[in-house]
């Protein structure tokens, strides 16, 4: 009642902005609820739904767009949530130029991924639920962008994680994508346990998690708090962008279907790391020790990922491990502080294109194949289905970096400004572009050309409309979308980034720029030249180290396995010994004494007058004799 009370009293923009996330939520909340009365018609609703808040963010944006760059904010606060003590926590949404980014890609590729899953999921029985699931997915992650203080964002933090999880196990006949699910809660719980001591250290610290107050606070906090704290959001951006230690469960997730891939890796969960860390800028900037904590991790993850990728046979999987490369180089560039967030931001969108583009493209290439993942039984396919090889096609050039697509201009500004900080981070996100470009012609060579390597029975064939219009969209924006925001993101983002705005040229080839090209034509001729011949059908037997550990994932479950999940069973089965034997052994041990205790005293209330007697004569006796020692003492 109060929420509705509120919402009437909302302006009209404060309205728009919360049916911007009530629209998808209520859509998935109907879906779940209404039953098998809506099979044959929920998943169009479920695709409007987002639709729709896409449509209310385009308003949004243009609002803003023709606002002066001090009041390109928009407040709506709902209700108080939490009030105790001296702590009071509203339920509010904050609209400025970093969230709004977020709203248009969480929408617009949300949209064009429900379009493409009406044909994808066409013939799944359970469709209307998957798509409730959709649309939570996208309401949740609009929540984790517009909150206006850390707890909000963390509520839709933990949606985001109830969706993934609901997701990637929705084929939980399956072995796998149930383990699948489970991993990905169990992983990214480590992560929240960062994200939430946080925010206990923000409530104890400046009594409050609003942006704006801890933004505030922080000139005055100590060093050492201030880089805790840093810490612990890096640990929770680790979880949700599967960054190095905790990317386990990233590639698992390919379990799950096709769209929810696309969704996971180019909208939604993987992004909300580096939209925490940006988000977080000010925290970051008063600790250097935490920021370069994040550039590390980034510079790391960028190149493990990129290894995995050269590795792998299952399509999926090579764009899973393309994810955590691409995600690593956003988080490199987000701990560079200022200079570097609004390029994390640009890659993050332009990744979000053409990578939604790739992943919808290889779910358009299962359709065609039965559902076959392994690249060594592909081959030949630019043929049958020429839109899914040609909007593939662009979405590869723009994420090696090939001049003028989306990628060439937001990687080319993370490595040009890895090298201003640090030369060995620029060294190795070039030698990351490189490997980059490697595995993806590794990927189109495979898939696309040589001889047919198909299953006997398989006849590969495009897909319908519903699904390659939403392909041929995504590759036209992994076209424009570098060209369109180059120069003006940096400007845009300035004063939610803290970043001062700079003329960004329109076409930039420097020094850098110039090594990172030839470093990527280096890595597309190798891929050509390795893979331009016959492609056995089955993944040959191989003593190099880097391809074992590669096919392996860096051995990141062993590692888990032996280092954290035996130790912690062989410590829960000892203190489940030391329960059973020690702690129950006393508890039911003094029970047993009492027990015998009790039935050798009620041997003495047998109701014989002559005991009693007996039992009292005894005891004056021993009274006597205990008084005369003591007289005689």
């Amino acid at each position: 009642m109060q929420l509705l009370e509120t919402v009437s009293a909302l302006s009209s923009t404060g309205l728009m902005v919360w049916l911007l996330v009530a629209i998808p939520l209520a859509s998935a909340a109907f879906l779940l609820l209404a039953g098998k009365a809506t099979n044959t018609w929920g998943h169009l609703l479920g695709t409007l739904a987002p639709i729709a808040s896409f449509a209310i963010g385009v308003v949004l944006f243009l609002q803003l767009l023709g606002a002066s760059a001090d009041d390109r904010v928009i407040n709506v606060q709902l209700y108080e949530w939490i009030a105790t003590g001296n702590w009071s926590i509203g339920l509010g949404f904050l609209v400025d130029q970093l969230s709004i980014l977020f709203v248009l890609l969480v929408t617009g590729v949300g949209s064009l991924i429900h379009v493409y899953s009406i044909g994808y999921m066409a013939h799944d029985e359970r469709r209307r639920r998957f798509f409730a699931y959709l649309n939570l997915f996208i309401a949740a992650m609009l929540i984790l962008v517009l909150a206006d203080n850390y707890l909000v964002l963390f509520l839709g933090w933990e949606g985001v994680g109830l969706a993934s999880y609901l997701l990637i196990s929705f084929w939980a006949h399956r072995n796998s994508a149930s383990a699948a699910g489970n991993k990905a809660f169990i992983v990214n719980r480590v992560g929240d346990l960062g994200l939430s001591m946080a925010i206990f250290s923000m409530l104890a610290m400046f009594g409050s998690v609003r942006f704006d107050d801890v933004n505030a606070g922080v000139a005055s906090l100590s060093p050492v708090w201030v880089t805790l704290i840093g810490f612990f959001l890096l640990l929770g951006a680790c979880g949700k962008s599967a960054q190095v230690p905790l990317q386990s469960w990233l590639l698992d997730a390919m379990e799950g279907p096709t769209p929810v891939s696309a969704l996971i890796h180019a909208a939604t969960m993987v992004t909300a790391g580096v939209y925490l860390v940006v988000r977080s800028h000010v925290i970051y900037e008063a600790a250097p020790i935490a920021s370069t904590a994040v550039a590390i991790v980034g510079t790391v993850t960028l190149l493990a990922g990129a290894w995995i990728g050269t590795s792998k046979d299952d399509i999926k999987k090579v764009l899973a491990g393309s994810t955590m490369s691409q995600i690593g180089y956003m988080m490199l560039a987000a701990g560079l502080g200022p200079v570097g967030a609004s390029f994390a931001i640009f890659h993050l969108i332009t990744h979000g294109f053409f990578k939604a583009n790739m992943f919808l493209g290889a779910g358009s290439v299962m359709h065609g194949m039965d559902d076959d993942v392994n690249m060594r039984r592909y081959g030949a396919l630019a043929g049958p289905m020429k839109v899914t090889f040609l909007t593939f096609g662009i979405g590869y050039l723009a994420i090696i970096g090939f001049p003028f697509l989306s990628g060439f201009y937001s990687k080319d500004h993370i490595i040009e400004a890895a090298f201003h900080e640090n030369v060995v981070y620029g060294v190795l996100a070039l030698i990351g572009a490189g490997v980059t470009a490697y595995y993806m012609t590794r990927l189109m060579m495979m898939t696309f050309f040589g001889r047919k390597r198909w299953e006997e029975g398989v006849h590969p064939h495009e897909s319908p409309a519903v699904m390659t219009v939403p392909l041929i969209v995504l590759a036209v924006l992994s076209v424009v979308a570098g060209l369109l925001m180059n120069g003006w993101i940096q400007d845009w983002l300035a004063p939610a980034t803290g970043q001062e705005p700079h003329n960004t040229p329109l076409i930039h080839f420097t020094t850098v720029g110039i090594a990172t090209l030839a470093v990527v034509v280096v890595g597309v001729a190798i891929g050509w030249f390795l893979h331009k011949g016959d492609i056995p059908r089955e993944a040959p037997e191989t003593r190099n180290p880097l391809v074992h550990a590669g096919r392996n994932d860096l051995y990141g479950d062993a590692f888990n396995e032996h280092a954290i999940i035996r130790p912690t069973k062989g410590l829960t089965a000892g203190l489940g010994a030391f329960d059973r034997g020690v702690a129950d052994g006393a508890v039911m041990g003094s029970a047993s004494v009492a027990t015998g205790a009790g039935e050798w005293f009620r041997k003495l209330q047998n109701g014989y007058v002559r005991s009693y007697g007996l039992t009292a004569g005894v005891g004056l006796l021993a009274l006597a004799v205990v008084v005369v020692i003591g007289q005689l003492g």
